[in-house]
């Protein structure tokens, strides 16, 4: 939003320039309150009175450091006595810079000792401006004379260093300081209490910091709001509104909380100060002043950061209301501009009134929508004048965006209302050509219609010329006024095609006015002609007069589809059927017969009308569905959740509605939000309508998801279809047909799509994208296929695996099937002697799966079959034998190297076909693939783990062949087969007489002979024994025991415990753990009922086959 950025919102910088100066000044306050070392460094030692400040002052206004009797004071360390003095020294020089000090060395109970090191670590330690150093010398007669003479002489020593005065009692003190700059310990009068004093300067030194803590945040925050980067998302603007004004308010209450505690401190200062005389407590005076300078430049910065903030908000705020306003008007320009693309589009230069009827209903359709957003574009201009009128800092940038729309709307407007009179014009000129064409016809059935015998007669004669006449009295005002003033009139619509359809019809005309005057000179001449008084015998015409039909019969409407011709001499010719100059005239009537066409078009204008009818048929019926899916969508679904029928909907039903509509809404979202605007754009060009299916090819299997629910849905629907509810919703939609009637529409809708293509197609023999229409008409049909394959899988019951695992249904069907187990000289032809099985097949990608249909039958039975899953065939496993002698509807399946075989006899040789060139096509794919593994070494010793090492060629192998003779030779030895071809088989295209799919099996032991288990015993629970087994379906186990199961893993079962569970290993991935005997059945399948699909176990036979015969 590039034009939005160039607005964006500058920067406040004099409220920050303020907020920056309040900041600075407040900082300058604080430097005269807040020292370097801070109390809670010397804290300890101040507590213990090593030195403090009473407040006293002496000559020069010197502040006095009284150092009181330490007994420890020569303990204490040089760094720590330094940083007491230093911040004894502070305090007094941040309020008065160069200010001087007096230490009064109280050392009455001391030694001289003592006071020669106190004085020397004074000497050392001391920071300041050292005015005078009085001692206190001691008090006892000994130590002062010790005191007086170590003092003399070593006097030279300290006063070069520091003038030290040696005092002998507190009198001598008065003399230097006043009694009232002195404490009462000193004999004076000045009020002090040392924790008092450490109290209040803690409390100042605090504030200080918190003071100093909210500056240093107010301008941070200032600094950030005058440097923060502006999104162009208004998600991001919400956002940092939002966190601005919680950061404003989080900073406001730690104001308020300061300056409670500065007015609570002040108000003490205060106390103090009038408690105290001003002249002995001038530090609390200036505590108190500076303090309260502080406290007024706090609220001085307060209200600078307040003002700042509330201009950068509001701009930030008009910034997001740009934004929102922006975003609306780029919105109203892209649909301005799709109206005015679809606006030139239409065409009003059309060749027909149909052409101009349907534009006319296009630009009406259009008009309304334009009135819909032009409405929407003058909501958006009136918000923008009131952003305008709020003073808005892009006020420019709005009002230029107001007049663009309003722009827009007028363009869009004018041409509207351009291509309207374009059009009505177009149709106005079109009607009158039409009517005149039409009497022009008229004219020519007048004069074919006029019997010649009625002419021999004068009266005949004139009652003929009346009749013309008559007819010519109501010729159009155009034929009258001429092509000339056609033009003019018309002249800004005219088109190439239009001014030879003007041409054409005055060409028309003439040819007829020629004809009726040539006509009128014959029947004059016949009227001025005297009749002789002798009675005329007129011979037998040799042709019987045409006689009135009531095809011809102008009670019949001319403007039609229905056309017929006859010949009429041209003027001055000799009229004969054969003459090449004879002109043939059409009539079209309104005469249509039950299986005539609306329309009898000959040639490539023919047919392309006939591509647009198709077309808009397409259209019109899709608009029709689109509106019916949303009446039920608002009429019925939508109305479960209202609060005012639900005393209506049955409690049952509640919740269910995605049962009873499925995935309807997904279907409305499709075909209204795109694939109907699709259609839409292809109204001038039928045969790109291919392309729109391909390209939503995928969007249609929404449709295999609705059909697979309709089941339940129809289930749903007949149990409660006399509910109150669904009346309500009927009568309320004024809907003559029930609920049921709309669900069913999608599924129609499905198969009209197919029909209208293969319409389309006949009409487009010859197009250049023919290719894309059969692609579509495929994909149709494909799309059927696999939604009437996915309704018979959902029917199946009893699979406990996962059907998707199996892969996509490629091909169901209904066969009769013959069950063999073959071990020794059984041979296959003997599966005729028994009764055969009816089993419902499902080809899956990777499986073949047996059912039986079933079929409920009762009162409320559903009509829908079932299928009881029997057995599960993998694809890897499976070989096929195409022809079995006897029948040739019949062909082989047989797994895991011909120990199971299954005879199929088809319905048809042609669905057998069928059946077989999917089956190899799938093992064709799985030849490839094996290809690609053997070549990975990997592959091959997951192979080794399963079975010992041996030939290649000694795996089982699917197959496919063809036997033309009982020998049941469907499996041969590779080596055989590479050797010389056998006379009865024969190979199909992309694969050998073997193909090798099915690694690494090893022996089925199978049951003697052949058997054809019924129905009931196929059913039958079969007891589990320990030994190997091949897993038919997926199964895991997750906890402590994890242990998966893939359909083909080989799985041994050693023993059954206590509980009832197997332990179970699977051999193929190497775990072992336990599993119910219940799971067990639905595991292994078939495999339990007959040993065939049971691996050989080691303990039980001495030798293994480690190849498939």
């Amino acid at each position: 939003m590039g034009t939005a950025s160039g607005q964006e919102p500058q920067k406040d910088m004099e409220g920050y320039y303020n907020l920056l100066q309040a900041g600075s000044e407040l900082e300058s306050t604080l430097q005269q309150v807040t020292v370097p070392v801070s109390m809670q460094e010397v804290a300890g030692y101040i507590e213990k009175q090593v030195a403090y400040l009473s407040g006293g002052r002496g000559e020069d206004s010197s502040v006095i450091i009284t150092l009181p009797e330490c007994s420890a004071f020569s303990d204490i360390p040089e760094e720590a006595l330094a940083k007491v003095l230093s911040y004894l020294t502070l305090i007094p020089r941040a309020r008065q810079p160069g200010v001087k000090f007096i230490i009064v060395l109280d050392r009455r109970l001391d030694t001289w000792s003592s006071i020669k090191t106190a004085l020397a670590r004074i000497a050392a330690s001391f920071p300041g401006n050292l005015h005078l150093v009085l001692v206190l010398r001691p008090t006892s007669f000994f130590q002062r004379t010790v005191t007086d003479l170590g003092f003399r002489f070593s006097q030279e020593d300290f006063m070069l260093k520091m003038p030290v005065v040696m005092l002998s009692s507190v009198t001598d003190l008065l003399r230097y300081i006043d009694e009232n700059q002195l404490t009462s310990e000193f004999g004076g009068t000045l009020d002090y209490c040392h924790s008092n004093w450490i109290v209040l300067r803690t409390a100042i030194e605090s504030f200080a910091v918190m003071v100093k803590d909210i500056a240093q945040m107010l301008q941070a925050f200032g600094t950030e709001l005058a440097e923060s980067q502006l999104s162009e998302e208004c998600n991001a603007i919400e956002l940092l509104l939002l966190s601005h004004t919680e950061k404003y308010r989080r900073l406001k209450d730690a104001i308020r909380s300061v300056m409670r505690e500065g007015r609570q401190l002040l108000s003490n200062l205060e106390t103090s100060r009038k408690e105290g005389n001003s002249d002995t407590n001038w530090d609390i005076t200036q505590d108190w002043d500076t303090m309260q300078r502080l406290l007024a430049q706090l609220s001085d910065m307060e209200m600078a950061f307040d003002g700042f903030f509330d201009k950068h908000h509001l701009k930030l705020q008009q910034y997001l209301q740009l934004l929102r306003y922006e975003h609306s008007f780029q919105e109203m320009e892209s649909s301005l501009e799709k109206l005015r693309a679809q606006e030139r589009k239409v065409n009003v230069t059309g060749e027909s009134l149909f052409q101009m009827e349907q534009a006319a209903r296009e630009l009406d359709s259009l008009e309304r929508r334009a009135q819909e957003e032009m409405s929407r574009a003058q909501v958006i201009i009136l918000h923008g004048h009131q952003l305008a009128a709020g003073h808005h800092y892009a006020m420019a940038l709005i009002i230029q965006r107001c007049n663009e729309l309003r722009h827009q709307c007028d363009n869009l407007t004018s041409a509207l209302s351009t291509k309207c009179n374009t059009l009505a014009q177009t149709q106005t000129l079109l009607r009158r050509l039409e009517e005149a064409q039409r009497w022009c016809d008229d004219g020519a059935y007048l004069l074919a219609n006029q019997q010649v015998d009625k002419f021999q007669s004068k009266e005949g004669a004139q009652a003929a010329l009346r009749d013309i006449e008559k007819f010519q009295e109501g010729a159009p005002p155009l034929l009258i006024a001429g092509s000339d003033v056609l033009y003019l009139e018309f002249e800004s619509v005219l088109t190439t095609y239009l001014l030879a359809h003007i041409e054409k019809t005055f060409e028309k005309h003439s040819s007829v006015q020629a004809l009726i005057q040539c006509r009128q000179k014959s029947l004059r001449k016949m009227a001025d002609k005297l009749v002789r008084p002798v009675q005329l015998v007129t011979p037998r015409p040799e042709n019987p007069p045409r006689s009135k039909s009531p095809l011809f019969s102008p009670k019949h409407d001319f403007n039609s589809g229905l056309k017929f011709t006859f010949d009429l001499p041209l003027p001055g010719k000799k009229t004969s059927r054969k003459c090449p100059n004879s002109r043939k005239i059409e009539v079209i009537h309104d005469y249509q017969t039950p299986n005539s066409p609306p329309y009898c078009i000959d040639g490539e204008e023919g047919t392309e009308l006939l591509k647009r009818h198709v077309m808009n048929e397409l259209i019109e019926t899709e608009r029709i569905y689109v509106e019916e899916l949303l009446a039920v969508l608002l009429g019925y679904r939508a109305e479960m959740d209202n609060p005012t029928l639900a005393l209506l909907l049955p409690t049952n039903l509640r919740n269910k509605r995605d049962v009873l509509f499925g995935n309807l809404p997904d279907i409305y979202n499709f075909h209204s939000s795109v694939f109907l605007q699709n259609l839409e754009s292809c109204l001038e060009t039928p045969e790109a309508v291919g392309a729109c299916f391909l390209e939503q090819k995928e969007h249609f299997h929404l449709y295999e998801c609705y059909c697979q629910n309709k089941s339940r849905s129809d289930a749903l629907w007949r149990q409660f279809s006399d509910c109150p509810f669904f009346q309500e919703c009927q009568k309320k939609l004024e809907h003559k047909l029930g609920l049921d009637s709309y669900l069913l529409k999608p599924v129609q809708r499905l198969t009209k799509y197919q029909l209208l293509l293969k319409e389309l197609l006949k009409y487009s023999s010859g197009c250049e994208r023919i290719s894309e229409l059969q692609g579509a008409l495929a994909a149709m049909l494909d799309l059927l296929k696999s939604v009437n394959d996915s309704m018979h899988q959902i029917a199946i019951t009893g699979y406990e695996g996962d059907l998707g695992d199996l892969g996509r249904v490629l091909m169901q069907g209904s066969f009769s099937v013959w069950i063999g187990h073959k071990k020794g000289p059984t041979r296959v032809k003997e599966l005729a002697r028994f009764k055969p099985m009816q089993r419902h097949l499902f080809l899956h990608e990777h499986a073949l799966l047996f059912c039986k249909r079933r079929e409920e039958h009762g009162e409320n039975a559903d009509k829908t079959s079932s299928y009881s899953f029997k057995h599960c065939l993998k694809m890897s496993a499976v070989g096929i034998t195409e022809n079995v002698k006897g029948d040739v509807k019949k062909f082989e399946i047989w797994y895991s190297g011909r120990e199971e075989v299954y005879v199929i006899q088809a319905p048809t040789v042609e669905v057998k076909i069928t059946w077989l060139n999917e089956i190899r096509r799938i093992l064709t794919n799985q030849q490839k693939q094996l290809k690609e593994e053997l070549c990975h070494s990997a592959a091959v010793s997951e192979q080794m783990q399963l079975s010992p090492p041996h030939s290649l060629s000694k795996q089982p192998r699917a197959s496919v062949s063809s036997e033309g003779s009982e020998s049941g030779q469907s499996s041969p030895d590779p080596l055989s087969c590479s050797n010389k071809l056998q006379p009865n088989r024969r190979s199909w295209p992309g694969a050998p007489y073997s193909v090798d799919i099915c690694e690494g099996l090893e022996d089925w032991s199978g049951a003697n002979g052949l058997s054809n288990p019924s129905d009931t015993e196929e059913e039958d629970a079969a007891r589990l024994v320990p030994g190997r087994y091949r897993a038919f379906v997926n199964w895991r186990k997750n906890g402590s025991d994890h242990l998966i199961i893939k359909c083909g893993d080989v799985i041994q079962l050693q023993h059954v415990e206590i509980d009832g569970q197997w332990l179970v290993k699977n051999l193929s991935r190497r775990q072992e753990g336990r599993i119910p005997s219940a799971n067990l059945q639905g595991i292994l399948g078939d495999g339990i009922k007959n040993h065939s699909s049971r691996l050989v176990d080691p303990g039980n036979q001495k030798t293994r086959k480690l190849s498939s015969p």
